[in-house]
Order: structure tokens, then sequence, then C-alpha cells
């Protein structure tokens, strides 16, 4: 069933991409930003399918997005190279006078052999590709072609080159982490009591921050069990909320939730659901900013990569934070000294407390598109539709950052503290972000 839901939306994008061509004889015309929100709604299904954790997914969005824009971007001489102001790349190639590219193809070339070397369902990319090429570009002229395609790929090249040295690969093979039983600490949480995810993401190289730790917000709440002391009540906070949530509460929950895989239990029976991870619903509210904005190709591509990015270093700061302080989950507090039969809402993730990672990364990302597409933008984010069956309507992004920072509190995984640091922390990340790669 898992390989028939990947088909299924291979044929899906054929469709609507047959549906964007217009015809004109023979000769087909490609409708430019498409391309590329097709390739990003599918390297999505691939995340979900793949079971890619949240931070890594954000590893894969990110190169892929700056290999489609550095290709694309010499459609426009007014763009300048975003990888030329990041740490960790080589001279990126640059077109040869004299030879004629589709840079539109280029960067669909570079996007897709990028991710190739990035997930594991290559052959369901590559059937997705060749169809791709085959609707977009099938008359483009032969020596066109393969100029773009060698483009495409020697940008490819020079991008997964800074890949293979970011620590990644290094970080596979590093010791697991089971938490500690000490007071205030993290330890794994029910129901299926996981090692951590992701312990050592701080390891891997920022693209733009000097160090994992730039952002820090401080040490959080010492911990104290005194009934009248902060700890204590800020857990007795999540407990009540949980104990009272109104019906637009747990729905902003559920919309927000965003867990890549969620084990639910039934008795003795055990059944996985997948969705999108936080980062891919962010990079569809991207798709649905540039295609209501009418946005060209270059500005689609720039959004993805600029994006990408915020989501990316707000992952690397957040986990930093994380694993430093090592904060206790409420679950865990919240059962052994206030109410034993208490559930939050939502599944907590495996991994410490402190800070929201949710409210970082769409603090960064909220910020960048704030940027692109300014601070009263309306959209409806329909980008989950397809997973969950629901849609909310926000009135700027940071509005849409906002309610998925405290639906985090809502659904019973993390303090109000965690998600306000985590949202000061992501902005401010957001802002160095599009001030280092606009100014």
């Amino acid at each position: 069933m898992k390989k028939l839901r990947i088909e299924f939306w291979l044929y899906v994008y054929i469709l609507l991409a047959c549906a964007a061509c217009n015809s004109s004889g023979n000769k087909k015309v490609v409708h430019q930003p498409e391309v590329l929100h097709q390739m990003q709604s599918y390297l999505t299904d691939i995340i979900v399918y793949d079971i890619f954790s949240p931070p890594v997914a954000s590893r894969i969005y990110t190169y892929t997005s700056l290999a489609a824009y550095e290709a694309v971007r010499h459609m426009d001489t007014t763009e300048h190279s975003i990888v030329n102001r990041l740490y960790g790349f080589e001279q990126l190639p640059n077109p040869e006078p004299g030879k004629q590219y589709d840079f539109v193809l280029a960067s669909v070339v570079a996007f897709n052999s990028v991710a190739s070397q990035m997930i594991f369902s290559k052959d369901s990319l590559e059937k997705f590709s060749k169809e791709l090429y085959k609707i977009h570009f099938a008359e483009v002229d032969e020596e066109v072609r393969t100029n773009s395609e060698q483009f495409g790929k020697k940008l490819a090249e020079a991008i997964l080159q800074r890949s293979k040295d970011d620590n990644y690969k290094q970080t596979r093979g590093l010791d697991k982490f089971y938490g500690t039983k000490a007071k205030g600490k993290w330890q794994p949480t029910a129901p299926d009591y996981l090692d951590a995810t992701e312990p050592n993401w701080y390891k891997i190289k920022s693209f733009l921050a000097d160090s994992s730790n730039q952002f820090d917000p401080g040490p959080p709440i010492p911990y104290d069990e005194q009934t009248g002391g902060e700890f204590h009540k800020m857990n007795e906070e999540v407990h009540s909320v949980g104990m009272k949530l109104t019906e637009e509460q747990k729905e902003i929950a559920r919309f927000w939730d965003d867990n890549p895989y969620v084990m639910e239990h039934v008795g003795h029976v055990m059944a996985a659901s997948k969705k999108q991870t936080p980062g891919g619903h962010w990079m569809g509210i991207a798709t649905i900013a540039c295609k209501k904005s009418g946005a060209g190709i270059t500005k689609v591509a720039k959004t993805y990569a600029l994006t990408a990015l915020a989501l990316f270093e707000g992952f690397i700061s957040s986990f930093d934070t994380k694993y430093r302080y090592n904060y206790v989950r409420p679950i865990t507090y919240i059962n052994q000294k206030i109410d034993p039969n208490w559930e939050p809402f939502l599944q907590t993730p495996a991994f410490p407390e402190y800070t929201s990672g949710h409210s970082t990364i769409t603090g960064s990302a909220a910020m960048v598109l704030t940027g692109l597409f300014g601070e009263q933008f309306t959209f409806v984010d329909s980008s989950n539709v397809r997973f969950i069956n629901m849609k909310r309507s926000f009135n700027s992004f940071l509005q849409a950052a906002d309610e998925c920072s405290i639906s985090r509190l809502y659904g019973g995984i993390h303090y109000r503290m965690s998600v306000d640091k985590g949202s000061e922390v992501g902005r401010k990340i957001g802002s160095f972000i599009w001030q280092k790669t606009n100014h």
C-alpha cells in the first residue's frame, strides 16, 4: 500500500503537469514555476515514505533547493548566488559563454541529481523525473538539452561535495542517547520509550551561523518539586490546559502536529501513521505563497531555497539547545508528581523538551517568508489536506508561526516557556538569514 501511494501521486503530478502545458500545434510551452512546485511536492512525498526525521528532512530540502536555485537564477541577471554567501562551498560552475541553455531544465536536473543521493526511494524519483522531462522538456533542442543537463549535473556535484563534509555521515555512527534518571532531565516517554532522535545534530555544519549555539536562549527554569515553585507551576499549567482543551485548541494541535511517524496503540495492536515533517509543512506554505502571488520561477526557486535554509538553521540551533540542557518532558514530571493517569493530547516526540523545535523552525521560516512576500500576506494553509484533510486561514506568516508554537502547549508536549523561547530564537535566526542573503 505504501508503494502504491507514491505511484498514485506520481500520476497525479503527471496530470497536473499536462494541464499546466499550453499547446501550440505539437509544441509544448512549459508552465515554469509549476515544474519546481511538482518537484518539491514529490520530494515531500518521498520524505514521508522514507520516514526521515524532521532535522534530516530539512537537510534534504536545503541541498536540493539550493541546487535548483543556483541553476535557474541565471535566467535573471538581478539575482545573485545564495551559495556564495554560505559556509563550506567551493566555487560553483557557471554557464559557458557561447552555449545556449534551458535553465529550467538545468534546475530540474540539479535538484533531482542531489535528491537522488539523499533519499532511499531512488527508483520512484527516477520514474517521476523521466515523466517530468518527457512532459515539460520534450521539445528542447538536442544541443540545448545536452548543455543544460551537463550544467545541472555539474552544479549538483558541487552542491553534493559540500554535503559530504557537513558531518552528517560521521554522526550516523555515533552512540545513541537513552536519557538519564536524574531529576529534571529527559528520559524516554510513553508509549514507545524510544531512544532520542538526532542527539548529535548540533555537530552538523551550519550554512550561516558561526556555531550551533550562536542563538542560545539561555537555561530553562531550574527543576524544583516544590508546589509553589516556578517549575511545578509550569507543569500544572500544561496539565490544566490539557484537561480542558476546547475543540478549537484540539484542532490547532492536530493541524500542526506534523509528527512524521506516530505509533498508535489499541490493546495489543499497534499501527503506524505517517505525516509530513514540520519542515515539509512550511515548504508547503512556501508553495502556497508562491502560487497565490504569481511568483516567477526565479522567485519560486529563491523562496524554496531560503525557506529550507531557515528550517535547517533552526533545527541545528534548537537541537543544540535540547541536548545541552536535556530538559524533562511534561509527561514525565506530571505522571510522577501530579497525575499518574494524565496523557498529553499529542504523542510526545523522542527528544528533550527545551526549547520547542516547532516554535524555532516556524519562527525562522515565517521571518524569511515575510521578507519575501510582506507582513500582511493572507493565505489558506491547505498543505496538510492530503495528509490529514485539514486546512486553516491566516493573515500573515507570523500569525501562522505563533499558532504553530502555542499548539505544542495545547498538545501537552511543551511548556509555555519553551514555546515562547523557541519562537523568539526562531525569529532571530530568520532575520539573520534574511540579512545575510539579501544585503
